[in-house]
């Protein structure tokens, strides 16, 4: 026999969570993208009005944690996708703004999203760098290539497993392509 106000129950709370659920990965996205769209307002130099923008997605997010809480966020993939984006942005931010990698203060961030915005902040410097070398800029290479250097130096320390080990692997694959670009820099030099 099957107890109807108990089936009943679990259908109101899974109505409920499939709600929420909704619209925590609706917010998500839109920090996602905005965070995409900072990182590329970083390339083209706009440091300024990534700055500005950093505003309404820590808005956003704050707005997500009032209304869920982070131990329920931090359930749904689409918002640990959006935080990991958000790190990754800051740090770039922080880097082109300040020169360093700080804490971010603003956002409650789980460790995960801290080391694997990290992780994928060595591409954002890899492709930075490149395109300060396409520019002319070649003292920039060495400049990011000593920041991938150093943060890799800090990474190695961890170890790491399962997804996080992937995006370290990924990271080191950044540091071997920019210590190419590096080189190639380096022998053009020298036959000129």
């Amino acid at each position: 026999m099957i107890n109807k106000k108990f089936i009943a129950k679990l259908k109101d709370d899974y109505q409920k969570h499939e709600g929420e659920r909704r619209q925590i990965i609706s917010l998500s996205n839109n920090v996602l993208n905005d965070s995409k769209r900072i990182i590329f307002a970083l390339h083209r130099g706009e440091i300024e009005r990534a700055g500005e923008k950093f505003k309404e997605t820590e808005n956003t997010l704050a707005e997500l944690d009032n209304k869920f809480g982070h131990h329920r966020l931090t359930e749904e993939g689409a918002y640990k996708a959006c935080v990991e984006e958000y790190a990754e942005a800051k740090m770039f931010y922080g880097i082109l703004s300040e020169g360093k990698v700080n804490e971010i203060k603003e956002v409650k961030l789980a460790l995960d999203s801290y080391i694997g915005g990290l992780c994928d902040l060595t591409g954002e410097l890899l492709r930075y760098a490149v395109n300060q070398a396409a520019a002319g800029n070649y003292g920039e290479v060495d400049k990011y290539k000593d920041i991938i250097n150093d943060i890799m130096a800090e990474l190695v320390q961890f170890d790491m497993a399962g997804y996080l080990r992937t995006k370290y692997d990924q990271a080191r694959g950044n540091l071997r392509k920019i210590e190419q670009v590096n080189y190639e820099i380096k022998i053009r030099k020298i036959s000129n």
